[in-house]
C-alpha cells in the first residue's frame, strides 16, 4: 500500500507534470526518469532491502539498548564501589579515633602510674633518711650518756679521793656504776 501511495505522489508530482508534449513517450525525459525511479522502488522492494534496512535500525537500537544496560550496570557498581568506600572511610576513620583515644587512655594511665611509683619511691628515700637520722640521733645520745657518765666518774672520783677513804671510795664506785646501769637500762 505503501508503495502504491509513493508511485500515486510520484506521477503527480509537478516536474513530470511540467513536462511538454506527451508525458507518456519515451521521448519525454521526466517520463524515462519516473520509469527509472520507480524500477529503482521496485528493485528495493523486491530485494526487501527496506525491512532488511528496518532489521539492521532495529538491531542497532538493540545494541545501544544493551551499551544503557551496561553502562546502568556499571554506573550501579561503580556507586556501590563508592558507597564501599565511602563505608571503608569511615570505619577506618572510627578506628584512628579509637586508637588515639586509647593512647590518650595509656598516656593518662602510664601518667598516673609513674606519678604514683614516684610519689612511693620518695616516700621510701624520706623513710630511709628518717631512719638514719633516727639511728645517727640514737648514736649521738649514746655518745653523749657514755661522756657523761665518763665524766660524772672523773668528777665522782676526783671528790670521793679527796673527802673519803680508800674504801669508801671503792663502795662509792660501785654503788655509782650500779646506779648509772640501772639508769641505762
Amino acid at each position: 500500500m505503501t508503495a502504491r501511495l509513493s508511485a500515486l505522489l510520484i506521477l503527480l508530482a509537478s516536474p513530470a507534470a511540467a513536462a511538454s508534449g506527451r508525458f507518456f513517450s519515451l521521448r519525454n525525459t521526466d517520463f524515462i526518469v519516473l520509469l527509472g525511479f520507480l524500477a529503482f522502488i521496485g528493485i528495493l522492494l523486491y530485494y526487501r532491502v527496506p525491512a532488511s534496512i528496518g532489521r539492521l535500525l532495529d538491531n542497532r537500537a538493540e545494541g545501544i539498548r544493551a551499551d544503557l544496560a551496561e553502562a546502568r550496570r556499571l554506573r550501579d557498581e561503580a556507586q556501590e564501589i563508592y558507597a564501599s568506600y565511602e563505608r571503608r572511610q569511615r570505619e577506618v576513620m572510627g578506628q584512628a579515633d579509637e586508637i588515639v583515644a586509647n593512647a590518650k587512655r595509656e598516656a593518662t594511665a602510664q601518667a598516673k602510674k609513674a606519678k604514683a611509683d614516684l610519689e612511693q619511691s620518695i616516700e621510701r628515700r624520706l623513710k630511709a633518711a628518717e631512719d638514719q637520722i633516727a639511728s645517727a640521733e640514737a648514736e649521738a645520745v649514746r655518745a653523749v650518756r657514755d661522756q657523761a657518765v665518763q665524766v660524772a666518774i672523773a668528777a665522782a672520783s676526783d671528790v670521793l679521793g679527796r673527802q673519803a677513804s680508800a674504801a669508801d671510795r671503792s663502795a662509792g664506785i660501785d654503788r655509782a656504776i650500779d646506779d648509772l646501769s640501772r639508769q641505762l637500762n
